[in-house]
């Protein structure tokens, strides 16, 4: 029998899902893992729960009843909400993939999934959005882009750049080698913390995102394909 996790030290995660069978037993395999479930049947109460308490992460059901998960997702982000969000997903359902990460979604997982599989997605987009152990220096700049690693924030000269968690990873990764190429595996892997799987389009949409925030907020910088190799942040020219 796996040892208990005290309540104080477990990971809380609201789980957003009507299938009541799914969430019973997520909600009993979760627990040896300490992450403790907080659950919410439809949209609706889903968006309160996560308005009124702190969740170290909240995972949500694309198909929900009344508000569907697209649409807390959009409330959340639009009130700068920015608990990360792991979306699920009815295997093959590519638009509605797209539109959460572009929404501010950090990752997706399609169903039916090991529940193995979801443990390792929370807890790699929680490494990447709360250790910032060994990061040096705190604060990264190219030019007039900055990033500060510890307040997880990011202004292109007087404008704040309004990213998601694996936004902002993928460009702290760049800024710390601007004009070089870094792979898709490795910004895979950096911003979404897992390898890079067949046919998984996450990592050029939240490029996709990225790219057009910077150019909103200035033409200056550009993030360049190199076909075959990866990306780069190019800066503006001297």
């Amino acid at each position: 029998m796996a040892p208990s996790i005290p309540v104080s030290d477990a990971i809380r995660i609201l789980l957003v899902d009507d299938d009541t069978r799914l969430v019973e037993m997520l909600t009993e395999f979760l627990a040896p893992e300490g992450i403790a479930v907080t659950a919410a049947a439809h949209g609706a109460q889903g968006l309160r729960l996560a308005q009124r308490e702190d969740f170290d992460l909240i995972v949500l059901d694309i198909m929900l009843p009344g508000l569907t998960g697209l649409d807390v997702l959009r409330q959340l982000r639009g009130a700068g909400d920015r608990t990360p969000v792991l979306m699920l997903s009815a295997r093959g359902d590519d638009v509605d993939r797209i539109d959460g990460l572009e929404r501010g979604a950090d990752d997706y997982l399609a169903k039916p999934f090991n529940p193995r599989e979801l443990v390792a997605r929370i807890r790699a987009i929680l490494r990447r959005t709360t250790d910032i152990a060994g990061e040096q220096p705190v604060e990264l700049a190219v030019g007039p882009l900055r990033a500060n690693l510890r307040r997880r924030d990011a202004t292109l000269g007087e404008n704040t750049l309004r990213l998601t968690n694996a936004e902002f990873t993928i460009l702290a990764t760049l800024m710390r080698t601007p004009g070089e190429v870094v792979s898709r595996d490795a910004l895979t892997l950096t911003a979404l913390g897992r390898r890079l799987l067949p046919d998984d389009r996450s990592l050029d949409t939240h490029i996709s995102n990225l790219r057009r925030k910077l150019e909103a907020a200035s033409g200056e910088f550009v993030i360049r394909s190199v076909r075959g190799s990866g990306y780069m942040l190019v800066p503006p020219a001297d």
